[in-house]
């Protein structure tokens, strides 16, 4: 008897074409740049005189979709849906839009990574990406957030970005933002007005960030909370459409989308914890660390407690299949784990050494249409 619910297959980041790492070359080379123009972009943003590029982290195209309603304005733009990286996840989805690379290539391979060892001459411990915090504290000396991330940004050029103003100093700003001209905001009002100030000032293309939604989906869930951030966004859209200059292109994408997970939380079973030195990633692409001489052992034990759940596979076959990317550098080879476990069902893979300051109902990381599949909306006003 056939499988009434067959394992889904994982969906691979486009990197190739339809993928976030395309569009900030696309949008600063325009259509005469060496990758030509994506087809999956309106010609006429191409033909614009100046670009908006307005990310909305935590966005997915399915998510959007199912709340046409909520959001008239962006589901009435022109574009579709395009990949983002893996893991699905904010700090390398957001350092590959800034670089134009994927994850193997830049090395921020996730939210929480193995640092030290070789690199540093130092024992390994595990980054948060976000944070730039290790277990010991602030990692800034120790771990240089410039020379952690290599790629050059925004096509060595100088952007201006308007970002939150929290977010101004922290380690991942300098990671993925460095060499820009960076805006800071404190609410939305002050995203709306720093956008239109930049562009009255004669700005040819802006980078904006609005985290709102993935904090609210992280804290709530898909539910109202979620649809009042989502409606609250449209309406920022729609602002901008109609207070920037004529013959600007605004460009609506995000970092990833969102699955509702709630309560379900897997731990880790004794067989399996019983065979390794420690976790990083996140909860849906969480990496297991082998001990000594282990790997085979933990690829079979995870297999056996999470195959009906997740997609568990080896270090060397994620890399070999292009999750990261065609490339994946020595640095970035050395920040993974022995064994992926990525969760296809909505749940959690809980690691009780990563501690979040509340609960979180939405998460995201993995290789699911839910979260992989974002938007890249256009208008020209």
């Amino acid at each position: 008897m056939a499988d009434e619910h067959p394992t889904p297959d994982p969906v691979v980041p486009d990197y190739g074409d339809a993928c976030v790492t395309r569009l900030v070359p696309a949008l600063l080379d325009g259509p005469e740049g060496p990758d030509g123009w994506p087809d999956w972009l309106p010609s006429e943003v191409g033909e614009a005189s100046r670009v908006l590029l307005l990310v909305l982290d935590g966005l997915g195209w399915r998510q959007l979709q199912a709340r046409s309603n909520r959001a008239p304005v962006m589901t009435s733009l022109l574009g579709g849906p395009i990949t983002t990286v893996a893991p699905s996840t904010t700090a390398a989805a957001l350092t590959s839009i800034s670089t134009g690379v994927p994850p193997g290539e830049h090395g921020v391979v996730g939210y929480r990574m193995v640092v030290g060892g070789a690199e540093v001459g130092a024992h390994d411990e595990v980054l948060n990406s976000l944070r730039w915090t290790t277990a010991r504290g602030d990692a800034r000396r120790r771990y240089d957030p410039r020379a952690f991330q290599p790629c050059p940004l925004f096509g060595d050029q100088w952007p201006l970005v308007v970002t939150r103003r929290a977010f101004l100093e922290s380690g991942f700003t300098v990671a993925h933002l460095s060499d820009t001209r960076l805006v800071g905001y404190a609410d939305r009002t002050g995203l709306v007005e720093s956008v239109v100030d930049a562009f009255a000032g004669g700005e040819a293309f802006v980078y904006a960030y609005w985290d709102d939604i993935d904090r609210t989906a992280h804290e709530f869930g898909l539910v109202e909370h979620y649809d009042d951030e989502l409606m609250a966004c449209d309406v920022m859209v729609d602002e901008l459409l109609n207070r920037l200059p004529a013959d600007t292109a605004v460009v609506v994408t995000a970092d990833h989308g969102q699955v509702h997970v709630g309560d379900r939380i897997l731990e880790l079973p004794a067989e399996v914890s019983g065979l390794i030195d420690g976790q990083s990633g996140e909860a849906r692409f969480r990496w297991l660390h082998a001990r000594a001489g282990a790997a085979t052992d933990l690829a079979a034990a995870a297999a056996e407690a999470f195959g009906e759940v997740a997609w568990v596979r080896g270090v060397d076959q994620v890399v070999a299949d292009g999750w990261l990317g065609p490339v994946v550098t020595g640095s970035a080879r050395r920040r993974l784990g022995d064994v992926a476990v990525v969760p296809h069902e909505p749940v959690a893979i809980v690691d009780p050494a990563e501690h979040t300051s509340i609960h979180l109902i939405g998460r995201h990381g993995s290789l699911t249409s839910d979260e992989v599949f974002v938007p890249a909306l256009c208008a020209v006003t």
